[in-house]
C-alpha cells in the first residue's frame, strides 16, 4: 500500500519538497539494469549515432550509470563507440549499434517503444506524491481575496470555497448556467501554494507510464547557487521535473475509460490518465451530467478514491496497480447535487456551494466592469433601460455572464461600422435580440441599412444600434 512505502534516499531539500540528488548506479535507479540495457537500445537505435553527452542528457542519468551500460552492450557485441574530435574528453565519444545491437533493438522496440528518459519507479512516485500533499497546503482570506479581486461574488461563496480548498476534499459547485461557476473553478489554481516534482515517466510491471504533460505541468527551474558561493552542489536526478502544482480540467468528452491507463497498439506506448497528472493539485470536472457517460457510474467511479485517497489503474496485460489520488477534486454542474448523486456520493462531497444569480448592485458592478475592459462609456439611463424593458419584462434573472456577452455584441458591431461604442437603449435591445431567441425580435424587428450606405441604420423608431 502507499501508505507503507519510504520516502526516497538520496535527497536533499530545496525549501518546498525534497530533490533526489542523481543515482551514481545502475542499481540506485530502482529500475532493473537489463530495462536500463534496452532503453539505451532503443535511443541509440532512433537516433543513430549519438555523443555520449547527447544521450546522458536525453536518458536524465549520470554519466557514471551509463558507462555501465554502455561496458555491458559492448561486450555484448551490440554497440561500438569512435571518437570523433581531438578534445580528449568523453565529449568525443560517438555510439553506434551494430548490427547485433539494431536487431535486438527492433525487437525491444516492438515490445514496447517507449524511448525516453529513464523513468522512476512506481514507489518513488507514490512516496513523492505523499510527502508533497495537497491537504498540506493552507489558504488564508488573505490569499483568496488576492486571487479573485476584482471578481464580483458573493461573501458566502468565498468563504465557502476558502474553507473547501483547506479541508483537500471534493467540491461541488453548481447553479444555472451563465452563473460563473466554470470560470470560479478554473481562478481556483491560483490558490494553489508552491511546487512539486514529477517524474517524466513511471516504471509498473516493467511498463513505462509517460507522465509530463506539457500542456498540464508548468516546469519551474531550480535556484541557481548565488554568485558568491564556493559550494559545490551535488547532481541532480534529472528524471524528475519542478513544477507549479497542476490543474486539470475536463468536461463533455470525459469517459469512464479516459480514467483508465490508455495503451495505443500502433505506437506501443501508454498515455496516463487526466486525473493522474492532477495529483497534489486541482481536478476539475466541468459540466457534469452531460458527460458521455451517466452522472451515477462517473460518480460511483470516484466513491473509493475520494474515500480512501487511493485509486487503482490497470495496464493492457491487466496488471493492477495503485496510484496515489491526492487532489481536490471540483465538480461543476448546472444540476443540483441531489439530482446526480445518490446519499452515499453527497457525503463524500465536502461542500456544495451553490453559484447563483446575482444582486442588481452585483450586476451593475459587472456592467461597469465590462464597460470599462471593452471601452465603452457607462450609461445609467441605457443600464436602467435594459433592466426594466428586457430584465423585468422577460423574467431573465441575472446571471454573471449577461453584461460580457451582450456587451460583446456592442463592441462588435461599432468594429464593423469602425466607430466608437456607445451604449443606448437600441443598441442594447439589438444585441438582446442577438442573443436571446425569444419573442422580444418581434417587437423589435431588425432593420435594413440602406444600400451602399456608410450609416448603421437610417429608419426612426426602431431597435436602432446607431441612434
Amino acid at each position: 500500500m502507499p501508505n507503507e512505502i519510504a520516502p526516497p534516499v538520496n535527497q536533499r531539500r530545496t525549501g518546498e519538497v525534497a530533490l533526489p540528488l542523481a543515482p551514481r548506479t545502475p542499481e540506485e535507479t530502482g529500475v532493473p539494469f537489463l530495462f536500463l540495457v534496452e532503453l539505451v537500445s532503443k535511443i541509440l537505435f532512433l537516433r543513430g549515432q549519438v555523443y555520449l553527452t547527447e544521450l546522458v542528457a536525453h536518458v536524465k542519468l549520470s554519466v557514471s550509470v551509463v558507462d555501465k551500460v554502455l561496458v555491458f552492450l559492448r561486450s555484448e557485441k551490440m554497440c561500438e563507440t569512435n571518437r570523433r574530435g581531438n578534445s580528449g574528453t568523453d565529449a568525443d565519444l560517438c555510439l553506434t549499434l551494430t548490427e547485433l545491437g539494431r536487431t535486438r533493438a527492433i525487437q525491444y522496440i516492438q515490445q514496447n517503444a517507449y524511448a525516453g528518459p529513464a523513468p522512476v519507479t512506481l514507489e518513488a512516485y507514490t512516496a513523492q506524491v505523499l510527502q508533497q500533499s495537497v491537504a498540506g497546503m493552507h489558504i488564508t482570506r488573505a490569499d483568496l481575496a488576492a486571487e479573485l479581486d476584482g471578481l464580483v461574488v458573493a461573501p458566502e461563496v468565498l468563504e465557502q470555497l476558502g474553507a473547501a480548498m483547506n479541508s483537500g476534499r471534493a467540491i461541488f459547485v453548481h447553479g444555472p448556467a451563465g452563473s460563473g461557476k466554470t470560470y470560479l473553478a478554473e481562478r481556483l489554481h491560483g490558490l494553489l501554494k508552491g511546487t512539486v516534482l514529477i517524474p517524466h515517466s513511471i516504471m509498473v510491471d516493467r511498463e513505462v507510464l509517460p507522465f509530463y504533460d506539457s500542456l498540464v505541468h508548468e516546469i519551474v527551474d531550480e535556484a541557481p547557487a548565488p554568485a558568491d558561493s564556493f559550494e559545490r552542489r551535488p547532481p541532480l536526478d534529472g528524471r524528475w521535473l519542478r513544477i507549479k502544482r497542476p490543474t486539470v480540467m475536463v468536461g463533455g468528452e470525459l469517459t469512464l475509460a479516459m480514467l483508465d491507463v490508455q495503451f495505443d497498439p500502433g505506437s506501443r506506448m501508454y498515455h496516463a490518465p487526466s486525473h493522474l497528472k492532477a495529483n497534489n493539485g486541482i481536478f476539475i470536472i466541468d459540466d457534469l451530467g452531460r458527460q458521455r457517460c451517466s452522472a451515477v457510474e462517473l460518480m460511483n467511479r470516484w466513491i473509493v478514491p475520494m474515500d480512501r485517497r487511493q485509486d487503482f489503474l490497470s495496464l493492457h496485460t491487466g496488471y493492477k496497480f495503485p496510484v496515489p489520488f491526492d487532489m481536490i477534486i471540483v465538480f461543476s454542474s448546472n444540476f443540483a447535487p441531489d439530482q446526480l448523486a445518490d446519499g452515499a456520493f453527497l457525503r463524500r462531497l465536502g461542500y456544495k456551494i451553490l453559484v447563483d444569480a446575482v444582486t442588481r448592485p452585483q450586476y451593475e458592478q459587472i456592467f461597469r466592469a465590462v464597460c470599462s475592459a471593452y471601452g465603452i462609456s457607462y450609461d445609467q439611463a441605457s443600464f436602467d433601460y435594459l433592466l426594466r424593458e428586457h430584465h423585468d419584462k422577460e423574467e431573465r434573472a441575472l446571471l454573471a455572464c449577461y453584461p460580457r456577452d451582450l456587451l460583446a455584441q456592442v463592441r462588435d458591431v461599432a468594429r464593423y461600422y469602425q466607430r466608437a461604442p456607445t451604449l443606448n437603449p437600441g443598441v442594447l435591445t439589438w444585441a438582446w435580440n442577438n442573443y436571446f431567441t425569444t419573442h422580444a425580435r418581434q417587437a423589435a424587428p431588425a432593420p435594413a441599412a440602406p444600400a451602399g450606405s456608410g450609416l448603421f441604420y437610417e429608419r426612426r423608431n426602431r431597435a436602432n444600434p446607431g441612434e
